[in-house]
């Protein structure tokens, strides 16, 4: 099993193109697996896997570590990729988890800020203070732009177009995209670009966008620290993360009136059905709305 996880793990960065954290992802999910079929059948070899074992295992993983179903939902998809690849390589005679449907998922709606609270957090920061000028630039382009974390991360100088008002990133699956940055993150990001980044470069600093106090890339660990410190500063209690300037970038172009194909567009969405959650989230809105204001709401 092992060796055939390491061929299909190869298969997916070398013939596929996928991101490492993708691999590292399925990697986990294919060796949980081999681990416990090792344990509970003593057999390692794929083609002894029936349905009946991935259902088996599926079940025990939601019941002992309370999987939810999107966790569940990753981990037979990483199994369905893994043995439709065997199959296909005539490596297992038949694939068993052809039959395995993926469990429904939860519906949610996503939190967002609401726009005086956005400009809240924004206008917190003292632009005199140290870092104050790059904390700034990565919460301003974090919701003009709407990007993930990691994009803003990965930006890099060569990527940015500010006289275009516009910014290169590459999204899940490696996909490239230009984005838009309004008028508010440019100056932010000029602001910080000529006043406070030259003062941070070292000898080992490479082209990245957004650098840490030692001249290095920030991580996306690091930048949820900095996100919700900054929130903590403005005094707002809601929990404050990165991807939640996102989905309030979302929200608030919808709800000002946004076609959800451009707003799919922007996000980087492969399917619409991904951005059609904030339509749900601006009906909740107005339905919120009509109960506070309408005489018999």
């Amino acid at each position: 099993m092992e060796t055939q996880i390491d061929r299909f793990i190869r298969h997916l960065a070398v013939e596929k193109g996928l991101s490492e954290n993708y691999q590292i992802s399925v990697r986990r999910s294919l060796e949980a697996f081999a681990a416990w079929f090792a344990k509970e059948h003593r057999l390692s070899d794929p083609g002894t896997v029936e349905m009946g074992h991935l259902t088996d295992y599926l079940a025990r993983r939601r019941l002992k570590d309370r999987l939810t179903a999107s966790s569940a939902r990753i981990q037979l998809i990483a199994l369905k990729i893994f043995f439709r690849y065997l199959a296909g390589k005539g490596i297992v005679a038949k694939d068993p988890a052809e039959g395995i449907d993926p469990p429904k998922l939860e519906k949610y709606l996503p939190e967002t800020l609401n726009e005086p609270a956005v400009a809240r957090l924004l206008d917190s920061i003292d632009d005199t203070l140290p870092l104050a000028r790059r904390d700034r630039a990565m919460l301003e382009l974090l919701y003009a732009s709407g990007l993930r974390v990691s994009e803003l991360t990965g930006a890099r100088l060569e990527h940015l177009f500010l006289e275009e008002g516009a910014i290169r990133v590459t999204g899940k699956g490696s996909k490239t995209r230009i984005v838009p940055v309004g008028s508010a993150a440019r100056e932010a990001l000029s602001a910080y670009l000529e006043g406070e980044r030259p003062g941070l470069v070292s000898r080992h600093t490479g082209s990245e966008v957004f650098l840490s106090n030692r001249g290095r890339g920030l991580t996306t660990t690091r930048v949820w620290q900095i996100v919700k410190e900054r929130a903590r500063l403005a005094g707002i209690d809601t929990n404050v993360y990165p991807h939640l300037l996102r989905h309030s970038f979302a929200t608030h172009l919808l709800g000002n009136g946004a076609d959800l194909r451009v707003i799919q567009e922007l996000l980087g969405h492969a399917d619409i059905a991904t951005t059609q959650i904030y339509t749900h989230v601006d009906q909740k809105r107005l339905q919120d709305i009509h109960r506070r204001f309408h005489p018999r709401g």
